[in-house]
């Protein structure tokens, strides 16, 4: 995947009267982690903004045992957070995959629906310290959130990470990923099977960025990703509804795509696919 520095012209909204409550979102995923024997609650990372103390909320999902080594995914969401759709489609798969473990057979899923929990009280793009937390990353950034999610990447070695984001500039569904035989085996798919709820983004330029079919081979410059050069280097994908939809269909096709991608990597790796 290409990095490239800053081009949106997006900018951070002024925060809501009213904020978003964390505590309220993850609710149902409690509910799930105390009646399943799948889903482990694990917080980490406390840090204190305007006198208010924060942890990142954290699940893990530990699918039935496969026939290999166990294939560690991280999905990530609400980095931005005004884009509550991502953490929602979040809670919308892993009720999924309690109803259907099997979805999840081979994988530990570390799941993080809420990177930017003040932003995501504020209802705003950034952080309560003004910062693009998705601008940030392998920087030596000294934002509390980003140090410990990128601790989190380097301790778990993911084979997978998988960010969630919503676009108020697009009209449909697309993603970013890194490289040919995963746009084709995992991103394809993904966006193909969401498309019941959403149209896809056909357009040959998204967010500044050349585009085919709804999918991007760059990105911007300090997003969530990977330890840079890592060798061999995780699949990256980012996933983006188009944020004026409403909000159902955004969440159905999150969880729809991100299940896509469980299916087709296992597939992919079954047939010694080299990616």
């Amino acid at each position: 995947m290409s990095i490239v520095t800053e081009r949106s012209s997006r900018t951070a909204q002024a925060p809501s009267p009213a904020r978003r409550s964390v505590a309220r979102l993850l609710e149902p995923l409690h509910d799930l982690a105390e009646n399943s024997k799948h889903i482990l609650s694990k917080s980490f990372g406390f840090f204190e903004s305007h006198g208010q103390q924060y942890t990142l909320p954290r699940y893990v999902f530990l699918g039935p045992k496969g026939g290999g080594d166990t294939i560690r995914i991280g999905i990530f969401a609400a980095i931005h957070g005004d884009e509550p759709e991502g953490a929602l489609g979040l809670v919308r798969f892993l009720q999924e995959l309690t109803k259907n473990p099997d979805l999840a057979q081979g994988y530990a899923l570390f799941i993080y629906p809420v990177c930017n929990p003040t932003g995501f009280e504020d209802g705003t793009r950034h952080s309560r310290s003004g910062k693009d937390l998705n601008r940030e990353f392998w920087k030596d950034s000294v934002e509390p959130e980003v140090r410990f999610l990128e601790t989190e990447i380097w301790t778990h070695a993911f084979h997978g990470i998988i960010n969630l984001h919503c676009d108020d500039t697009s009209h449909g569904l697309y993603g970013f990923v890194n490289g040919e035989v995963l746009s084709k085996n995992l991103l394809e798919p993904a966006l193909h099977s969401a498309e019941t709820f959403l149209p896809r983004n056909r357009k040959r330029k998204i967010d500044g960025f050349k585009a085919d079919g709804g999918i991007v081979y760059e990105c911007y410059e300090g997003v969530l990703k990977a330890v840079p050069g890592l060798n061999p280097s995780p699949f990256e994908i980012t996933l983006e509804t188009p944020h004026k939809a409403p909000r159902h269909p955004q969440v159905e096709a999150f969880s729809k795509m991100l299940q896509t991608i469980l299916l087709e990597y296992r597939y992919v790796l079954a047939v010694g696919a080299n990616i």
